[in-house]
Formats: C-alpha cells, structure tokens, sequence
C-alpha cells in the first residue's frame, strides 16, 4: 500500500544512469532557478516604500535613486556571479568559494547562512503568494498559515517527482508572470506619456522632506536590496544544468538579471507616479494594476500570476538546498543522508527537510511576511560579502589574464554587500538579531557532526590486525518468555552457530510462574541451562542487564564473545503487532549500546 501511494505521487523510480535526464535547459532553468529573484519584485520596491513612509508619502520620489542604487548592486552581482561560475563550474557558490580561499570557517558562515536562507526562501515565498491570494479574495485572510503549508507540501511532492519534471511545470507561471509584469508596466507607461494619469498623486523629485535622513534611506536601500535574493541559486545549482554547465549557467543569470531589473526599475517607477501607499491588506503590485486596469480580467490576471510565482518562487530553494547540503555533507559537516539520492534521482532527504522546517517557520511567524523578510535579506548578504571577498583573495592569489578587471568588480560587490549587511544589522537589528544567534549555533553544530565523523573514521580505520583480540568461543543468552516454537526456533539456531554454552534466561514476576517454567523446562529441553531471575519490581531490563553483566566480566577473562539472541515472532499483518507486547524491543533497546555484547534478533514468521 505504502510503495503503490508513494509512487502515485512521486512517480516509479528512475534508474541511475537515467541521471543525465534530469539535467535543465537555460529555459527551464531559468523558470526553476531564478523564480525567487523574479518573485522579489512583487515585495522588494513595496519594502522600500515601507521605509519611506515613516516620514511621509512626500518622500516617495526617494525610491527612484534608491531604485538606481539597488540596480547598481545587481549589476556589481551579477557580474561578480558569473566569475564564480565559470571559477567553480562544479558549483557550490558561497560555499565553495568562501571555504577555498578564505577558511573553513568563513565557509561555514557562507553555508551555514544559505541553508537557512532558503528554509526562508520556501517560507518567505509562499507566504508572500498567499497574501497575493488574500489581496483579491480579502475573505481568506484568516486562513493564511493553512494556504501556505498546503502550498508547501504540493511543492515537496513535486520536487521529489524530479528536477526537470518540476521545472516543465513551472516554467508556465513563472513566464505568464514576467509576460503580465511587462504588461502591466507597459500599459502604465502607456498611460502616463498619454496624460491619462494624473500628476498629483506623486511629489516631484527633489521635492526637500523634512524629516528625511541618511540612516533613513540606508533602510530603505536595505530593504529594497531584499529584491536581490536568490541570486546565488544559479551558481549553487551548475550540476543541474546540461553540458556545457557553466556557459549555460552564464547567460540563465545575465537574462535573470536583465528581466528583474526591468521590473524592479519599471514596478518602483509605477508606484511612484501613481502616488500608491502602501496597505495592509493590499500589496503594492495590487495596487498599481487596480490604478492601471480595474478590477477587471487583467487585474485578476496580474494578482493571479503573482501569486504563482510567489508561491513557486519556493522552488529556488528546492534547487538550491539540497545541492549546497550535498557540498555540506560531503566535507561531513551535515548527515550523510543528505547525500543519497531518491527514487527519481533527487536529494530526496534535503527536500523533505526543507518543506518540513519552512512549514514550522510558516506556523511560528503565523504566515506574516514582513517578519521575515529582513531575516531573509541579511541571511543572503552575509553569504554576498563572504563570496565575493573570497574572489578577492583568488584573484590576488592567482593573477590570470585579465585579473584587474575581475578584481574590480569582486571588490565592488563585496564592497556594497558588506554595506547592505552593516545596514541592515543598524537599521532593524530588532529583526535581524537571532542571526547572530543561530548562526554561532549552527557553525558549532557543523563541527560537532564533523568530529563524529572523523571520530568514527578513526575507529573503523584498519591499521594492524595483529592488535585484535581472538574469539576462543561464544556464549548465547536466550531471554525467553515461555515455552513456544519462537523459543526453539532460537536455540536451533544458536546450535547451528557452535556455540560453546547456551543459556536461556526467564524472567518471572511470580514465584509460581518460576516453578512451572523450571519444571517444564526440566523435560522440555534438559541438555540447555535455564537461569531464572525473579523480578518482584516487575522489571525485565534490569535483572536482564545485571544478568548479562556477570555472564560478559567471566567471559571476557576467557576471550569468549557474548551474544543476547533474541526470540520474535512476526506477525503475518503488521497491524497485528499493536496486539503483542513488544519486550524484544525493549530488550534490543537496552543491550545495543553496550561494548561487548552482540544483539541479535531471530525472527520465526507466523503463518496465520
């Protein structure tokens, strides 16, 4: 039942060599990778008017030079993004770059803060499609956390279905979003060089503000740049792309770049000449295309799509998660697991992981938006500033051909994000300070898993067998519950095993119950030890534990190995084991974890 549900919905299982399969095309690519970045152009220029307005809607004209700001810095990051891909064509982004050439701990930052950066990625983006829904349907406000962990399980199934099944599917929305933005902007330019909008909505620029200050545009800059999120995804994710990787990879993230620039430029335009305020229960993508078109089909068109790829924009951290966990775990600083592929040749583990934390953050901050995305914004410009500094010190390092000019543009974009950073912690460090918290946390919680690792891998090491201490015999401890087949079935397969001494252990919580089984056992097997341990405490573990103690110490002084088989029957349904008291698991549980003992289990199957 469980295989038949699971592969209706994720589909049967691939082969491995069918991996070359799942690689994306630049269209698909760029539906699947920079669906974050676009998406941010629904929140990034409303962030900044969030800003502004606590001085006063007078001061809107300051979003345009804050626009051209935030533009440069995409400009500085794209061009520095594209460096690292061809750099590290075996992707890895921050990561990577922040390890090999600036340490294993600024590394670790880098990766530390874009495994969390895209557990909000997923949060950060539905919950923002979720209020696009709740802006045209006002009646669904109340129901905006259960929207947005239905959202997050669909794009879990999905992905566990497949890259390039996910990306076929996306790739739709994400275009049908890009199609209704230049729509809409083109038919508000439209309208504004015809004179059909008026002009006194909007303050002219240069208008002075009182009130206005540096500190003030900083915020704004800062929470504008929130628009830059998701930039790095592509350089994460080249093994994804097909041959030839990094060139592909390339020109995906310069046409990323070239349209969200278009629309963030085109979106902070329109809101400025219009005059929109922001609201609570209205986005300011929503506003403009009432003020453009109405409440009619096109309205509807453009919150709809919004929507979409706001929800879909989660998909960028699907992309991105698993791969940098993959880099994570392979220098052994997260589970192995996350290193396994799944059926259909995804990161299945890291893609459960990430739906599972994005639903708890969806829950703990109730699905309201504004809460996160300051979180989210420094948690990418950390891995920004690393990444770029890291660049820095390759080109100082190495000097290829050229290396000025690339020196340059790392530098600037190192610059502006170590800027955008130090903003963002003096302007809302009332929101941005659990990042100081929880990445100390994470990085200690890298190194604890690392030194299990190495740990292990010095213990498992074989250097001289001559160091292993011989088995000169074996010792079976059979616990028994009764006089059954189960119990046979066991001491048949000690015998076959050589062993040297059997001893079958009872544990009784009656005196009479220690007669009966001794005398029974007397003619039912006479030729195997019985050693009863009365239990008035109802206890089988301890006199089990204590038992077993006395059986290991004599045992040990004649090299001889310790085996507790344990005797289980299994049932022929499985829901037929809620009906048995499970002692052999308690058993098991409490003998595993000691040195010097084996623990077995062997099963005898019933039949009805």
């Amino acid at each position: 039942m469980f295989n038949f549900l699971k592969q209706l919905l994720i589909g049967r299982p691939l082969k491995s060599d069918q991996l070359g399969e799942q690689k994306l095309n630049k269209k698909k690519a760029l539906a699947i990778l920079s669906s974050d970045a676009l998406s941010s152009v629904a929140y990034g220029p409303e962030q900044i008017l969030i800003a502004l307005i606590t001085v006063s809607a007078a001061a809107f004209w300051y979003s345009l030079p804050i626009a051209c700001a935030v533009l440069f810095l995409l400009t500085a990051l794209i061009l520095s993004y594209r460096q690292i891909i061809f750099a590290y064509p075996h992707g890895g982004g921050a990561y990577v770059v922040s390890k090999e050439n600036l340490g294993i701990n600024p590394g670790l930052l880098a990766g530390g803060s874009l495994l969390v950066d895209y557990i909000l990625t997923v949060a950060v983006s539905v919950s923002a499609g979720t209020d696009a829904i709740t802006s045209a349907f006002p009646a669904l406000h109340n129901h905006n956390v259960a929207i947005g962990v239905t959202f997050i399980i669909l794009l879990t199934i999905l992905n566990l279905r497949g890259v390039t099944e996910s990306a076929s599917i996306l790739a739709y929305p994400v275009y049908l979003f890009v199609l209704a933005l230049f729509l809409l902007i083109g038919v508000g330019l439209f309208n504004i060089l015809t004179g059909t909008v008026s002009t006194n909505p909007h303050t002219p620029i240069g208008t002075p503000i009182a009130g206005i200050s540096l500190f003030l545009l900083l915020r704004a800059f800062a929470s504008g740049s929130s628009a830059l999120t998701g930039i790095e995804a592509i350089s994460n994710a080249i093994p994804n792309f097909k041959e030839p990787a990094s060139s592909n990879a390339a020109k995906t993230l310069t046409a990323m770049g070239i349209l969200l620039a278009t629309m963030f430029s085109g979106i902070v335009f329109l809101a400025y000449y219009y005059g929109i305020v922001p609201q609570a229960e209205a986005t300011v993508v929503s506003l403009i295309a009432e003020e453009t078109f109405g409440r009619n089909v096109l309205y509807y068109f453009v919150q709809g799509t919004t929507a979409l790829i706001l929800i879909l924009a989660a998909n960028t951290g699907y992309s991105a998660f698993p791969l940098l966990a993959v880099n994570l775990a392979k220098d052994k600083f997260i589970p192995r697991m996350f290193t396994v592929r799944g059926d259909r040749l995804g990161y299945s583990n890291g893609i459960v992981i990430l739906g599972f934390a994005s639903i708890l953050l969806i829950v703990a901050f109730n699905g309201h938006t504004e809460q996160l995305i300051p979180l989210y914004a420094v948690g990418v410009f950390i891995p920004f500033t690393l990444s770029q500094s890291g660049m820095i010190v390759k080109w100082l390092r190495e000097k290829p051909k050229g290396w000025q000019a690339k020196l340059f543009i790392n530098a600037t974009g190192a610059l502006i994000s170590l800027t955008v950073t130090v903003v963002f912690f003096l302007t809302k460090f009332t929101q941005v300070w659990p990042v100081l918290v929880f990445l100390p946390a994470i990085i200690f919680l890298f190194y604890r898993i690392k030194k299990h690792y190495d740990a292990v891998a010095d213990q498992l090491r074989v250097q001289d067998k001559a160091t292993a201490v011989p088995i000169e015999g074996n010792v079976f401890i059979i616990p028994i519950a009764g006089i059954t087949q189960v119990v046979e079935h066991s001491i048949n397969y000690a015998r076959s095993l050589s062993a040297d001494q059997i001893i079958a252990v009872y544990i009784p919580f009656e005196r009479e119950d220690e007669k009966k089984i001794e005398e029974k056992w007397a003619k039912w097997h006479p030729d195997v030890r019985l050693v009863t341990l009365f239990s008035p405490y109802r206890s089988i573990s301890i006199p089990l534990n204590r038992f077993v103690d006395s059986v290991e110490r004599k045992a040990k002084e004649a090299n001889y190995q310790v085996t507790v088989l344990i005797p289980q029957f299994i049932p022929k349904k499985g829901w037929h084991n809620f009906l048995h008291n499970q002692s052999g698991l308690l058993i098991r549980t409490t003998l595993l974890y000691r040195k010097n003992v084996i623990v077995t289990t062997v099963p005898f199957h019933l039949k009805k």
